[in-house]
């Protein structure tokens, strides 16, 4: 009798798993399901104070925005891959002047323009760069043929360039890139003292990340460098590791801010061994990175990350952060300031 009981008191339990595991309804229960595709981008992080922004000003910057999502959607709303998006959305970007990579990037001490870019994807690991290239239109679309090649990783300079002419990439004289505003800040810090000294860091840096159908994830990033910096300086966002990452195990991050610090500290991939070795949800590691290790270092900038279930996080330690997201079945969203937050957004205070 005893073990009759004993018996029936396992095919009870096991009905009882069953029933909570499938559900009422005979259908097993779902778990949250990740979005059909996601694109986060960034326009660089900085001092975008509201009383110091005009209301045309932050009107075209924030439909600068929303355009790269625009683009970057309608790859992947039609199956097309993370790598696309990304790239589709940083091209929007670095065609507008009002951001600091393509046209419209800042000078450096010669008074030349040298942009660098990045763009990985996380199902292999793939991955192409280009450092201070001076003729090549979208540097993305370069960093996009090496990765694609699959020899190199890393290319700079005239031998980047060669390269991406003879991959057919779009090659422009170096005037193309330059814009008034740029030419006046160049000038207003060489006839300083001053900010010659401490020169001026705007951070405009742009970038993207993408989790498309096949749940494969990417990131990208793109900038002209850091304002009168010096000839032959590159910052993080050619390096992977430092300004971009993406691995399907744990997140894609593209980062923007003080770039020396952003590699000393493998910021990006810092962010995805947390999540992969310390089992940190994306908001607890993008924020122990940019909110705590980064901010107690002075190191201003902000990241955008989205992880391989599609959650997102935007932080940033400075005044502002150009910033827009979009989620399959949503509107586009673009913010700029502190206190503007999207119900998906998986970051704590301040973004």
């Amino acid at each position: 009798m005893k073990l009759f009981r004993i018996a029936f008191l396992f095919v009870v339990s096991g009905i009882c798993t069953a029933v909570l595991f499938w559900g009422c309804s005979g259908q097993k229960v779902k778990e949250a399901e990740r979005p059909e595709y996601v694109l986060v981008i960034h326009g660089g992080a900085g001092a975008m104070e509201r009383s110091l922004m005009s209301p045309e000003a932050e009107e075209a910057y924030r439909k600068g925005l929303i355009e790269a999502l625009v683009a970057g959607e309608s790859v992947l709303r039609a199956g097309g891959s993370s790598v696309d998006a990304v790239v589709a959305a940083i091209v929007v970007l670095e065609d507008n002047p009002l951001f600091n990579a393509g046209r419209g990037a800042v000078l450096n001490e010669a008074g030349d323009i040298a942009h660098d870019a990045s763009l990985m994807e996380g199902s292999r690991g793939k991955a192409g760069a280009v450092g201070a290239v001076h003729i090549i239109r979208n540097p993305i679309l370069a960093a996009k043929a090496i990765m694609d090649d699959g020899r190199h990783v890393f290319l700079v300079g005239a031998g980047a360039e060669t390269f991406a002419m003879n991959m057919g990439v779009d090659t422009v004289d170096a005037a193309y890139f330059f814009t008034d505003e740029r030419v006046k800040s160049y000038e207003k810090t060489r006839n300083s003292h001053l900010e010659r000294e401490f020169p001026l860091q705007p951070k405009g840096t742009v970038g993207a990340v993408a989790l498309d159908r096949q749940g494969t994830l990417a990131a990208g990033t793109s900038t002209g460098g850091m304002h009168f910096k010096r000839v032959g300086r590159l910052g993080d966002s050619p390096v992977i590791g430092a300004g971009t990452w993406a691995d399907n195990n744990s997140c894609a991050v593209s980062a923007t801010g003080h770039g020396e610090y952003f590699i000393r500290n493998a910021v990006a991939s810092d962010i995805a061994a947390r999540m992969l070795y310390g089992n940190k949800s994306l908001k607890q590691a993008s924020d122990e990175v940019v909110m705590q290790k980064l901010a107690a270092l002075d190191a201003g900038g902000g990241i955008i990350a989205v992880d391989k279930n599609g959650n997102i996080a935007m932080p940033f330690n400075t005044p502002g952060m150009f910033r827009g997201l979009v989620k399959a079945g949503s509107e586009p969203f673009v913010a700029i300031y502190p206190d503007e937050y999207h119900t998906s957004q998986n970051s704590s205070l301040p973004e």
